[in-house]
């Protein structure tokens, strides 16, 4: 399957905010009150690789295969709902958002995003979900790894978050109910050098991207500080 060719964005009339950054860098927190406080909608594009992830351990899927995984990856259904306040994913008609964030799919996921036919199915179905917004909203927030370099290199606000490791090991720590800080950091380390080592869409500041260090502020801080460039893109459109 070939993947489709961007959307062109006009930000008088669609809107695209491209948020990229490492694991615990805020990045889902941030898009979430980005869009809420905009209007827009909200993807998750971490999200629909771990319901890819979820459905090939369902299926028996030899994950660390890529061959056995490159040869499946156009079964899964997968469904991304919108609405930043409620984000959702289906799998084959399958609530999984609960689901894909056990330790079996955090485990797995990275070797599957590795894969290029993955990452092929699902770059069309986040540019469809693009287009969508672009076409019957005001826009859309979309967040991962490599949207601002690959998915939507054509966004008007491009934005690449980081925050230094220790700070995403407690975020993430937090975020999973009290796991065990140094074996957070280690595993997002971990995770850090698989995304920005492999040869597909690798993990990367985009060119044109602002770079936010969220260290040292708070949650609705770099929200107002993503929100303060949207609003500049839009006041020279």
């Amino acid at each position: 399957m070939s993947s489709s060719a961007p959307t062109p964005v006009d930000p008088a009339t669609g809107l695209v905010v491209a948020i990229d950054g490492p694991s615990g860098s805020g990045k889902s927190s941030t898009s979430r009150g980005v869009a809420d406080r905009l209007g827009l909608r909200y993807l998750d594009t971490g999200a629909m690789f771990r319901g890819m992830t979820w459905w090939m351990l369902r299926e028996g899927v030899d994950v660390r295969d890529p061959e056995a995984v490159a040869g499946r990856a156009s079964e899964p259904d997968i469904v991304s709902g919108t609405d930043p306040l409620a984000p959702s994913i289906t799998v084959d008609g399958v609530d999984v958002g609960v689901a894909i964030r056990g330790d079996d799919v955090t485990g797995a996921v990275s070797p599957v995003s590795a894969v290029p036919e993955v990452r092929t199915r699902l770059l069309e179905l986040q540019r469809a979900t693009i287009a969508e917004a672009v076409r019957d909203a005001r826009g859309i927030v979309v967040e991962g790894r490599d949207i601002g370099s690959v998915v939507a290199p054509d966004a008007p606000v491009k934005v690449y978050l980081t925050a230094d490791a220790a700070a995403r090991a407690v975020r993430r720590a937090a975020e999973e109910g009290g796991s065990d800080v140094a074996a957070t950091q280690e595993s997002l380390l971990a995770r850090d050098k698989i995304d920005s080592g492999r040869a597909t869409a690798p993990l990367m500041m985009a060119d044109g991207a602002v770079h936010i260090d969220t260290t040292p502020y708070s949650l609705d801080e770099v929200i107002g500080l993503v929100v303060a460039l949207v609003e500049a893109v839009e006041a020279r459109a």
